[in-house]
């Protein structure tokens, strides 16, 4: 297989206006198919990809034989259920985040991508960015000393009460929409694991929360972070070792919240600055995806690593809840 032909579930905003950009874009593929029926929203998409065919139902796409793999960006609640049938289906798949509601549920995923040998994955974008590598990078090669305290923000603001991300019977919620970067991205950087839950200060809005402060223990550091819904936009990572301090301004939203960059600053006060311009992450994400179906080369974010931010998550709430 020399080209990838991708196919979208559902004409969601966010894969018109990103991901299937990002497809249509990334070397290795072919945004080739859509499933909506809707003609207007499709109208959308193939006023990039005016060659795109459109399937009105999602089955319909799954039983198209034209197709290899299909991206998900279906209401949280739907996520394992139409990765499933994809996989059934035979399509390597990519899906939005939070690939599912709970840890457990991704055993199922990866008993199904195992049975079928299909390559199934979180849209886990900023794994992909070089503004992580470099990140991770520099805690490794020991640049901030060893690592005693992490912190994370990640806020904006979303008070309408129709979006699917504030409506509970759809999966929505903070944690699941945003949580997933501030846990993932800590443990993507230092490859730990939580040990547990120290304390949790979450607002609740008609049965979805939409604001958490959070503090963990890690086996050798300290976690304290905010996600939420209902604040100013606004985001940051730092990394505090005993010598120096990482710190990344656009940690999530390279590029649109502002530009991605890594500051090192050393205790005589020097600070170094890695700046990254022009780089789209959906679409390095794609690349990464497409080699990984025809070349067989290993997918930087295996569900393996989604069920480890899930784990967190659900740890979160079960902290919360008690």
């Amino acid at each position: 297989m020399t080209v990838v032909r991708w196919g979208i579930l559902g004409a969601a905003n966010f894969a018109k206006e990103h991901m299937a950009r990002a497809i249509h874009a990334a070397e290795g593929g072919k945004l080739a198919a859509l499933a909506t029926s809707s003609a207007e929203k499709a109208e959308g998409f193939k006023a990039f990809a005016p060659d795109l065919k459109v399937h009105s139902s999602y089955d319909a796409l799954l039983e198209d034989p034209d197709i290899d793999a299909v991206y998900i960006p279906l209401p949280n609640h739907l996520h394992v259920e139409w990765t499933l049938r994809a996989v059934a289906a035979g399509k390597a798949v990519l899906c939005e985040k939070p690939i599912a509601m709970n840890a457990n549920e991704i055993d199922r995923l990866i008993e199904a991508r195992d049975d079928a040998g299909v390559l199934v994955a979180e849209a886990y974008m900023i794994v992909h960015h070089p503004q992580w590598r470099k990140a991770r990078r520099l805690l490794h090669e020991g640049k901030i000393g060893t690592l005693v305290d992490t912190q994370v923000r990640f806020s904006f603001n979303n008070p309408d009460p129709d979006n699917i991300r504030n409506q509970a019977n759809t999966g929505g919620g903070g944690l699941p929409d945003i949580g997933v970067y501030a846990f993932g991205s800590v443990r993507y950087v230092t490859g730990e694991e939580p040990e547990e839950i120290l304390g949790t200060d979450v607002a609740w809005e008609n049965g979805v929360d939409t604001r958490a402060h959070v503090t963990a223990r890690f086996p050798s550091f300290h976690y304290t972070g905010m996600v939420s819904t209902r604040m100013s936009p606004f985001q940051e990572v730092l990394f505090h070792g005993d010598e120096g301090v990482i710190r990344l301004t656009a940690p999530f939203n390279a590029g649109v919240y502002s530009q991605a960059e890594v500051h090192l600053q050393t205790p005589d006060g020097t600070v170094t600055t890695w700046r990254f311009p022009n780089v789209n992450q959906y679409v390095l994400q794609v690349e990464a995806f497409n080699r990984s179906v025809s070349d067989k080369v290993v997918y930087p974010c295996p569900l393996e690593f989604s069920k480890g931010t899930q784990r967190m998550i659900d740890m979160v709430y079960e902290a919360a809840k008690a």
